[in-house]
């Protein structure tokens, strides 16, 4: 899940990382601003789940004659689609140099991987793609509760040393945190010390309950409700549902799919031992994106059983064409089920996706 801004400071503050002074504002109450801490001049910042909110205009300057007007005129903008609801009000900084730095895991060495680029700001992925070293990593065992010394001294070069100290307390906090990535983008030096200018932290979902937090944010409702059927589900923007069991026969059909040139709606596994109303529900959510125009349901009947599959399709009732592969554990019956209500039925995974792709076109 992924935290605003605000949320990220306050977590890595707790940890001993500077984070400039601010005050946060609910959408219509920035006429009650306590307008004696805001002496100087400040940034206004939405918080707004989104990448590139500077550039989209979601970052303004203001003083503490404008700063009111600066709030309404944020508040009544939309940031890439997203209306903003809140903003943070911050002490603007005296800036001498600004660097970037982040962590997050190398799937491959199963290890935390930390980023540095002694050039930060808004055109980092720029900076990383022109210049060939600009960015540089290392990678180290997790079981450490700190950074080694010499990795930080090799990663951080003749930056002055709080950044190094800054560059362990982020690592606190992405493992404290169960992060999955923790970014600090730009980690700048100024005449009172380093500070996070911006902060972007992400948290497993897995450990969501562990961190105290009750509702995952960034689920769709219709991610709401497979997470209460206990389905796996991704919502896509396709045209071609997909329901499998499984996650490896599911990425197939997915994979199948973008080969013959279809796109994809969505993601959903029904797991193992589906049976009736599990299918009924993944059937009907699925029905439910907007932009599904044919759903594929590929599944193989292990202890999955072919003819609860069958039911459960039947029984969702809906009007969006269902094109069926099921073979294993009774599919003989599955398949009986299914033609006497008129569901077109194929043998092969291969031939399920191309009609499906074949009826969208």
């Amino acid at each position: 899940m992924k935290l605003l801004e605000y949320e990220a400071k306050l977590l890595f503050a707790d940890e001993g990382i500077k984070v400039p002074t601010g005050i946060l504002v609910s959408k219509h109450e920035e006429i009650l601003l306590p307008m004696d801490a805001i002496k100087g001049k400040v940034v206004v910042k939405a918080q707004v789940d989104v990448g590139g909110r500077g550039k989209a205009g979601g970052v303004l300057m203001a003083d503490h004659d404008t700063v009111i007007a600066t709030a309404r005129q944020l508040f009544n903008t939309t940031i890439k689609g997203i209306p903003v609801q809140r903003i943070l009000i911050e002490e603007r900084l005296d800036i001498q140099h600004e660097y970037y730095v982040s962590i997050t895991i190398d799937r491959a060495r199963k290890q935390p991987v930390i980023l540095f680029a002694e050039t930060g700001g808004v055109d980092i992925e720029e900076t990383a793609h022109e210049k060939k070293g600009a960015v540089r990593s290392v990678s180290f065992c997790p079981l450490l509760p700190d950074v080694p010394g010499f990795l930080l001294r090799e990663l951080c070069g003749d930056a002055p040393s709080e950044i190094q100290k800054t560059v362990n307390r982020l690592y606190h906090v992405f493992c404290h945190k169960d992060a999955l990535l923790a970014e600090i983008n730009p980690l700048v030096t100024t005449p009172t010390g380093v500070y996070a200018a911006d902060a972007k932290l992400i948290i497993d979902d897995n450990s969501l309950a562990r961190q105290g937090i009750a509702v995952n944010r960034d689920l769709t409702g219709r991610e709401r409700e497979a997470e209460k059927h206990g389905f796996s589900f991704v919502e896509l923007d396709g045209t071609i549902g997909v329901i499998g069991n499984g996650a490896g026969l599911t990425m197939a059909t997915l994979d199948l799919i973008e080969y013959y040139g279809g796109r994809v709606a969505d993601f959903l596994d029904v797991g193992g031992g589906a049976d009736c109303e599990r299918v009924m529900h993944a059937v009907r959510l699925v029905a439910s994106v907007p932009s599904v125009k044919v759903i594929v349901v590929n599944l193989l009947g292990g202890i999955t059983r072919c003819d609860e599959v069958a039911r459960g399709i039947i029984a969702s009732g809906v009007s969006v064409p269902v094109i069926v592969r099921i073979a294993g554990t009774n599919a003989e019956e599955g398949r009986k089920l299914l033609s006497l209500k008129g569901y077109e039925m194929l043998d092969t995974m291969d031939l399920v996706v191309k009609r499906a792709v074949e009826v969208v076109k």
